[in-house]
Parts: C-alpha cells; sequence; structure tokens
C-alpha cells in the first residue's frame, strides 16, 4: 500500500484520441467502489504528458489532468488506456519514459485495449503474456516479437501486469481487480450497481456466438443471431427462424452455411451452451434450472452440451478459476466452394 495506507492511488495515463469508455469504466467502477465503502480508499488521477486535458475520440474534452513527471512514484496501480491516439502515444517518448518509471515502483501495471502498445513500447510487456483488441493482436505481435499475444481472452494477468480486450471489458478487468482486494461481495455490489454482468471471467474468448457478427452486409444474419442470444428458451429450431425472418428453411440453412460455416441447429447449441456456462459460472441456479432457462430439455442434455463444446462438465467449469475457451468457430465458407 501507499501514502501510509490512506488511499490506493490509482493513475489512469491518457492522450489525445483515447476511447472514452477506457477511461470512464475503469474510474467509474473504482467510484463506485468507493461509494460502497472500500477501505482504503481508491484515489484517482487522471495523468497526461503535458499535464493538460484530452481530448477523446468521441470529441469529448476530459480536463483535470496532472503531468505525468509531477505524478508521485509508487503509484498502487497504473494503467494506461486504450483508444485510436495509441499510435502517436507509443512514439511520444516523454509518455513512454513516464509510464516506465511510475511502473517500477507501482504494485501492479495494467493497459485497456491498445493501451499495451504503450507499456509493450516501454518494455514492460517483454516475455509476458497479454491481450488487446482482437484487431490489434497481429499488428502488436508484429511490432513486438519478445511479447507473447493472446488476441482470445478479455483480459490476461502476468504477474503484476494486467491487459485487457477492447473497450468495455476494462470494466472487467476493473471488477476483477476490485475483488482481489475486497472479495466478491463488493465486486458483485458494484456490478449490480453499474446493471452490468457479473463479471465476464478473464478467459471469456472476446469473440463468442454473441459477438462474432457475420459480414456487415448480411443483416438478416446477424439481427437472427441476436435474436438467439436474447431468447435462448424460446423455440429456435431452423423452422421457426426461417419463419421469423421470412425466409425458407433451405435458404436459412445456406445463409447460415455461407457466413458461419456452421448450420442454424448448430449455432444455436453453441450460443445456448455458452450462456449456460455464463450462468453457471455467475448464478447459484441448479443445473436443471440453467437447463431450463438456455432451452435444453433436461440438466443431463446440458451436461452433454458442456462436453461437447468445452470438453468439461458443469461443475468442473464452476469450480475453474478461469472460463473455460469455446472451440474456434470453423472457416467460412464463400460462394462456390
Amino acid at each position: 500500500m501507499r501514502v501510509a495506507d490512506t488511499v490506493r492511488r490509482v493513475v489512469l495515463v491518457a492522450y489525445d484520441d483515447a476511447q472514452i469508455l477506457d477511461i470512464a469504466c475503469p474510474s467509474g467502477a473504482l467510484d463506485a467502489a468507493n461509494r460502497s465503502g472500500a477501505a482504503p480508499p481508491y484515489a484517482i488521477t487522471l495523468a497526461t504528458a503535458s499535464g493538460r486535458g484530452v481530448v477523446s475520440s468521441a470529441g469529448i474534452g476530459l480536463g483535470g489532468g496532472q503531468r505525468l513527471a509531477e505524478v508521485p512514484a509508487r503509484p498502487d496501480t497504473l494503467m494506461v488506456v486504450g483508444g485510436i491516439g495509441h499510435e502517436r502515444a507509443a512514439v511520444d517518448g516523454e509518455l513512454v519514459k513516464q509510464v516506465r518509471r511510475l511502473a517500477t515502483g507501482a504494485r501492479r501495471v495494467a493497459a485497456v485495449c491498445t493501451g499495451v502498445f504503450v507499456l509493450a513500447a516501454a518494455g514492460l510487456a517483454d516475455q509476458r503474456r497479454v491481450t488487446t483488441h482482437w484487431r490489434y493482436g497481429a499488428e502488436l505481435a508484429a511490432r513486438h516479437p519478445a511479447v507473447a499475444v493472446d488476441p482470445a481472452p478479455l483480459y490476461v494477468r502476468d504477474g503484476h501486469v494486467y491487459t485487457s480486450a477492447g473497450v468495455t471489458s476494462a470494466l472487467d478487468l476493473t471488477l476483477a481487480l476490485i475483488e482481489d482486494e475486497h472479495g466478491p461481495t463488493l465486486a458483485r455490489g458494484i456490478a449490480r450497481e453499474l446493471v452490468t454482468y457479473l463479471h465476464r471471467p478473464a478467459d471469456q474468448a472476446q469473440i463468442s456466438m454473441f459477438l462474432a457478427a457475420p459480414p456487415s452486409g448480411d443483416r438478416l444474419v446477424r439481427d437472427l443471431l441476436g435474436y438467439v442470444a436474447a431468447h435462448l428458451a424460446d423455440d429456435l429450431a431452423p423452422p421457426a427462424l426461417a419463419a421469423r425472418a421470412g425466409i425458407s428453411t433451405r435458404h436459412l440453412t445456406r445463409l447460415f452455411a455461407r457466413h458461419l460455416g456452421t448450420t442454424p441447429a448448430r449455432a444455436v447449441r453453441a450460443a445456448r451452451t455458452e450462456g449456460a456456462a455464463h450462468l453457471v459460472r455467475s448464478s447459484g441456479l441448479t443445473l436443471a434450472a440453467i437447463a431450463r432457462r438456455c432451452g435444453f430439455r433436461s440438466a443431463e442434455t446440458l451436461r452433454q452440451a458442456f462436453l461437447d463444446h468445452y470438453g468439461a462438465t458443469g461443475d468442473t467449469i464452476r469450480r475453474m478459476p478461469d472460463m473455460p475457451r469455446p472451440p474456434p468457430p470453423p472457416a467460412r465458407q464463400t460462394p462456390g466452394t
């Protein structure tokens, strides 16, 4: 602990064209923790290389910044936010220098989304497993071969260095940090206060059946996947989905094969299985109750789905420290193949 154990100093490093959610999610969760009785409380500082405020990529200005060079050493937590401005931030010599200085004495160092490019530029991610937004994983690996990039999980801890995927996963990471320090009861209370998922496990895939949208031109398939995710207990058989979309079952099957590389039935089963796994991890519901809520005929049917999808039973999934990853989706087919 720092500052005579009276507060936990958290320094958020920002820059122009940062993603505003990368700032709002951690600061909002920490503020909620303070209002929920976190002791010692978090003292949050927004710091920039110049000491001036920043303009986010959304065009919204954030004032009240402190000059990084004037931030006292040995903060409890140093967190670098992400955003499209990360390119300039990672080559800003003064910003990188100050991040390296503050990281030296920090109890933990974190990066949200593309903020990991700044950590990598400072040499703080070398020989460590990190994650980032799935869109930037290959670029990070190519630029920094000494960094072990895993673009699949929502967030990763390697020693005292934490990294998270894009935007709202910053909230998942911050809830995990709060839970580490104050226990699950406070973290769950904050999640309820923020009306958010309670809370997504680190190794949940960034892209699952809930997020893996087909090409943007095929709105029909995208809308059907959204409907499936929100109505797991309903009749989602191919004829019902086809009727909802106003197309034939045969055409529905062709669309799923072309844009998702699977059948409607398999896509529904995967979505139901992932939804059930989240409930197993985050609720005290029985397996039978979860099966009903997610559209399975029985607890035994759900057990078999877990084995097929994850290679693990429901009891094993509940006890695992991290969420098992579903298998990667099959390669999408292109017309004429």
